[in-house]
C-alpha cells in the first residue's frame, strides 16, 4: 500500500478523536441568523467556541500548510535518497494534519455558527473546504515519478496549492473582520500579527528560489572561487584554456 494511503488510513481515526474532543458547551439552539454587520452580545460559551475555531483554521492554513509546502520545495533539488523520502514525509504529514484541523474548524462552524452564507467569511470557506479536499484527494491519487499522467498531476496539484493557499489566508483575514463587525472588538492587533507571519514565509518561500544561486556564487560558503561556464568566458580566454590549460 502507498505511503499515502497508509497516511490517511491511520490519519483518520485521529481526526474523529479530534471532532470529539471538540467543545460541546454550545447551546443546542442554532444561532439566529442576522445581518454581517449586525453587533451582538457573545456569551463565553460563544466565544470560546470562536476561538478554538480560529486557533484550528490557523494552525491548518496559517502554519502546517506553509510548513509542508515550504518542506516541499527543498525537495526540488533532490534526486533521490534518504533526504528526499524525509522531505516528503514531513510534507505529507503536514498536509493531512492541516485537512484534519481545517475539517474540524468546519465540523465547528456546522454545528455552532449561523450559516446562513450572507458574509464573505461563509462563502469563502465552503470554496476553501471543496477545494482543500479536492486538492487532498488529488495528493492521494498521485501518479508514479516518470508515469504519462505526472506531469498533468503535478500541474494540477501546482494550481490548485496556489489556490487552496490564497483562499486560505483571504479567510483567515476575513473571518477577523467577521468576528469584529458582529463583536465590535478590536483585531487590529491579531491582523498585524499574521500579516507578518505570512509576510515571513513569503520571504522564505521566494530566498528558497535563490539560495542555491547564492551558495553557487560564494555568498554563503565563500571559500572555493566561482569559475565561469564557457558561456561566461570570451572568445579569447576560451582559446587559452584550451592551449595553456588556463585563463
Amino acid at each position: 500500500m502507498p505511503f499515502s494511503h497508509k497516511l490517511v488510513a491511520l490519519a483518520l481515526p485521529v481526526g474523529l478523536n479530534i471532532l470529539n474532543l471538540l467543545p460541546s458547551v454550545a447551546s443546542s439552539q442554532k444561532q439566529p441568523t442576522m445581518d454581517s454587520s449586525t453587533i451582538y452580545k457573545v456569551t463565553p460559551e460563544l466565544s470560546f467556541e470562536i476561538k478554538v475555531h480560529g486557533f484550528l483554521l490557523w494552525a491548518s492554513v496559517g502554519f502546517l500548510m506553509p510548513a509542508g509546502i515550504l518542506a516541499k520545495r527543498m525537495s526540488n533539488r533532490e534526486e533521490s535518497g534518504k533526504r528526499l523520502r524525509i522531505i516528503f514525509y514531513i510534507h505529507a504529514i503536514t498536509q493531512v494534519l492541516s485537512v484534519l484541523l481545517a475539517t474540524a474548524a468546519a465540523v465547528m462552524s456546522i454545528k455552532y455558527f449561523d450559516n446562513s452564507f450572507n458574509n464573505d467569511h461563509q462563502r469563502i470557506g465552503l470554496a476553501f473546504y471543496v477545494i482543500m479536499w479536492l486538492q487532498a484527494l488529488a495528493g492521494i491519487c498521485r501518479p508514479h515519478r516518470g508515469s504519462k499522467g505526472r506531469s498533468i498531476w503535478f500541474i494540477f496539484h501546482w494550481l490548485v496549492g496556489i489556490a487552496l493557499s490564497l483562499l486560505g489566508v483571504i479567510n483567515i483575514y476575513t473571518g477577523l473582520q467577521a468576528y469584529h463587525k458582529r463583536t465590535s472588538k478590536n483585531v487590529r492587533i491579531w491582523t498585524i500579527i499574521f500579516t507578518v507571519q505570512i509576510s515571513l514565509i513569503l520571504f522564505i518561500y521566494l530566498l528558497q528560489e535563490k539560495w542555491h544561486y547564492i551558495q553557487k556564487q560564494g555568498v554563503i560558503l565563500g571559500n572555493k572561487p566561482v569559475q565561469p561556464t564557457d558561456q561566461e568566458m570570451s572568445p579569447t580566454c576560451q582559446q587559452k584554456e584550451v592551449t595553456s590549460g588556463h585563463c
